[in-house]
């Protein structure tokens, strides 16, 4: 009798990059939150990039609150013109760009508060692909000598009211969307810096940019 195949241990599966990047979101937020000193913070995220598995990423969260998110799975893409995408557990707190680049976009799960920092550096921001976990999200921003732009759905509450310092914030992207849908407010500070919010339409699903491009059927 032949014996049952193995079965194989998750752990030696190999980490993508937003698996990286989802630890290193949780290290950041531990290190704002006191939990580790700065030196503690870069020597676990020179061990996170490092990382080939996830076996390798989990000890480096083992001693944090919100160890073993480095298995959550990403988010399930939300439907285009669907506003019903309220709910969900974060996937990042925050995005902090320190003489570098640092985006959010594609399908993950916005929380009540976000905060994006950057110094000398740049931040994206995209919330088209975006799941809120509340119905109400305020994101605080600070711009020092760097750049944020932030992009949003059309169908979404906006309300900008952030402050430039020798900078610009720009407001011209507040207004209401749909009855019930998500509500974003976006406050902080630029200096010597700027923070770009925009509104695009919801991104289309593959299926609908491949009608799109094939154009009418031929009668």
């Amino acid at each position: 009798m032949s014996s049952p195949p193995a079965v194989p241990d998750n752990g030696n599966l190999r980490a993508s990059d937003s698996d990286r990047e989802r630890v290193a979101d949780i290290l950041r937020q531990a290190a704002g939150d006191g939990r580790l000193t700065m030196e503690e913070l870069d020597q676990r995220l020179d061990a996170v990039y490092a990382a080939k598995t996830y076996a390798d990423l989990e000890p480096i969260t083992k001693d944090l609150p919100q160890a073993g998110a480095a298995r959550a799975p990403a988010p399930a893409p939300v439907p285009a013109g669907d506003v019903a995408r309220i709910g969900g557990v974060p996937t990042s707190h925050s995005a902090i760009a320190v003489l570098a680049g640092v985006e959010r976009k594609g399908a993950w799960v916005v929380p009540a508060s976000f905060s994006a920092v950057t110094i000398l550096g740049g931040v994206e921001i995209d919330f088209r692909e975006a799941r809120f976990a509340e119905r109400v999200v305020t994101v605080h921003v600070v711009a020092i000598l760097g750049g944020v732009e932030i992009t949003v759905p059309e169908d979404v509450t906006v309300h900008v009211s952030g402050v430039g310092i020798m900078g610009g914030f720009e407001h011209g992207a507040s207004g209401a969307g749909q009855p019930g849908g998500p509500e974003i407010i976006i406050n902080g500070v630029a200096i010597l810096g700027g923070v770009e919010v925009r509104r695009k339409p919801l991104k289309k699903s593959r299926r609908e940019r491949l009608e799109s491009r094939r154009g009418p059927e031929l009668e």
